[in-house]
């Protein structure tokens, strides 16, 4: 699956994209890919305030379970809650579902982000 260019990405394997004020925040193909099958994913408090870098959620597979990170500092908003009833849905389309929507405290720290180019290097060099 090629890495979509109209959004940014972080080494820990989540995306963060644009949807108006607020950023749709995903976890990548690779990341999806390395975990398996999907089965649970969730612990995301909505209304939280997470530093970049902080745990938003998790994600759990057959295989293993792997924190999902804040990519930019702000607040959690939303939380997709279609993933409770079906988490495989990100294994289908990782890059069409959203885990959870975060308002930035600083919009502009999404540009300092790796873009799909820098992303898809450091896919390829792990």
């Amino acid at each position: 699956m090629s890495i979509p260019s109209d959004r940014k990405y972080v080494a820990s394997h989540e995306w963060i994209k644009a949807e108006g004020d607020v950023m749709l925040v995903g976890i990548t193909d690779t990341a999806q890919d390395q975990l398996g099958d999907l089965v649970f994913v969730g612990d995301v408090r909505v209304g939280a305030k997470l530093k970049a870098g902080e745990t938003a959620g998790v994600v759990e597979s057959v295989k293993a379970a792997s924190d999902i990170y804040a990519p930019v500092t702000g607040e959690v908003v939303a939380f997709n809650d279609a993933l409770n009833d079906a988490p495989e849905t990100i294994n289908g389309d990782p890059y069409s579902t959203w885990i959870f929507k975060l308002k930035p405290d600083n919009a502009p720290d999404v540009d300092g982000l790796l873009d799909a180019a820098a992303y898809q290097a450091v896919v390829d060099a792990s």
